[in-house]
């Protein structure tokens, strides 16, 4: 039985480079689970590797059609921005372990839809002060910086985020990023593993 790990954390915790990197681990033979969004594409994404980017119109023949699993909007200075998950022939759980990465609210989702049992949550913590200098790094080296957005998901993220949310999601593990991203590495790699071996 195939298994699910669902990387989740603030905004700025590093979950995009550990999603990477954790594919990369060919060791641990993870697929992607590759999310929707209406939102522009950034500088350095590619659509299909980050998100798939869709139209508003695509977001809503896919829920016509009965393929979003999970879906969340937010309003956003540029208008709204939807987020979704949506059903696929290319996720087959019966013989592949699958990477994804979302928020807390998408994560009950996708483990109510698949099963408990088959949904492993990864929370990432890294410390506001430190999420803040790398939000602003971040957001730089994009062709037009939007500070106002980035504070506005910054100040979001400690409402979805709040403990009690996380207790109530379950989550009693978590995977600091603070300092040294390989240590961080290694400790969800061999949880990932630990969790194949016993399944």
């Amino acid at each position: 039985m195939g298994k699910i790990f669902y990387i989740m954390g603030k905004s700025a915790s590093g979950k995009d480079t550990i999603y990477a990197e954790l594919l990369s681990r060919t060791e641990l033979q993870l697929r992607p689970i590759v999310l929707y969004t209406t939102r522009p594409i950034r500088a350095k994404e590619t659509d299909g590797v980050e998100y798939h980017f869709v139209s508003v119109d695509v977001l809503q023949q896919m829920q016509a059609d009965g393929k979003v699993i999970e879906f969340r909007t937010y309003d956003t200075v540029q208008g709204p921005w939807h987020y979704f998950t949506a059903d696929s022939d290319l996720i087959d759980l019966e013989q592949f372990h699958y990477l994804a990465l979302g928020t807390l609210v998408s994560y009950e989702k996708i483990r109510d839809y698949y099963g408990a049992d088959r949904v492993v949550p990864l929370y990432i913590e890294v410390e506001d002060e430190q999420r803040l200098e790398r939000a602003m790094k971040r957001e730089k080296k994009q062709a037009v910086p939007d500070y106002s957005e980035m504070c506005r998901r910054f100040l979001a993220d400690q409402e979805d985020f709040s403990e009690e949310n996380i207790m109530r999601a379950g989550i009693t593990k978590r995977f600091s990023n603070n300092d040294d991203r390989e240590i961080c590495m290694n400790e969800l790699a061999e949880y990932i593993r630990e969790r194949l071996e016993n399944r």
